[in-house]
């Protein structure tokens, strides 16, 4: 019992260090450049643009179809064959922005449709630009209409990191995997690295609704 006790207890602070040295890095990271992919993407399919358009639609397509661990061993075991070799916590970065840019190009997509196409006309023609007024009026509110959609899509990439390990990311659920191939308590330390990872999204979700809190005074 006593030994169960130390192994939890020891367990839990080995983990929790990686989820925090490693595993929210990897998510804050990679979260900030897939909503710059995503603003990008869904900016140029909201105006049309005529060259850029199709690739964003491939992009996303390809992106969507393709499962995350697939996308992860392509770039970090397949793309060695090309020359290409990246450390496995470059190459997650990578993977998680741009799968994670896909789908929120989606949301944001929806999110710059939902403003009222009025508020450009208004915009025109007091004699602003056309990117001024996506930068003033138009972005503005689409990231308000998106931000419950993007905060939901940053805890589950926070959850997806744990696909981290598969490329030998340092992340807390590798950390896990190994004590647990040493001590061979499974349950007990894959219920410990639940509860981190539920910590995690609780404490995102409080500061979800903090954001959501803050945003609708400007409603």
């Amino acid at each position: 019992m006593f030994d169960k006790l130390d192994l939890i207890i020891d367990s839990f602070w080995k983990m929790l260090i990686a989820g925090i040295e490693v595993t929210i890095p990897l998510t804050l990271i990679s979260f900030a450049i897939a909503m710059v992919i995503a603003t990008a993407v869904a900016l140029v399919r909201f105006a049309h643009v005529k060259v850029l358009e199709p690739i964003s639609r491939f992009y996303v397509w390809i992106i969507r179809g393709y499962p995350l661990i697939v996308q992860l061993f392509i770039v970090f075991y397949g793309l060695p064959h090309l020359g290409i070799v990246l450390e496995p916590f470059v190459a997650g970065v990578i993977v998680f922005s741009i799968n994670t840019g896909a789908y929120a190009s989606e949301t944001m997509r929806a999110a710059l449709e939902s403003v009222n196409p009025g508020q450009m006309e208004a915009g025109l023609s007091v004699g602003m630009t056309y990117m001024q007024i996506m930068r003033r009026i138009v972005l503005p509110q689409a990231l308000r209409t998106a931000f419950p959609s993007l905060a939901n899509a940053l805890i589950s990439m926070t959850k997806d990191t744990s696909l981290a390990a598969s490329i030998t990311v340092a992340e807390m659920f590798i950390i896990t995997q190994r004590i647990a191939a040493r001590t061979y308590e499974h349950l007990i330390l894959y219920i410990e690295v639940g509860f981190i990872y539920l910590m995690f999204c609780t404490i995102m979700t409080y500061l979800q609704g903090v954001g959501e809190k803050a945003l609708s005074k400007y409603e």
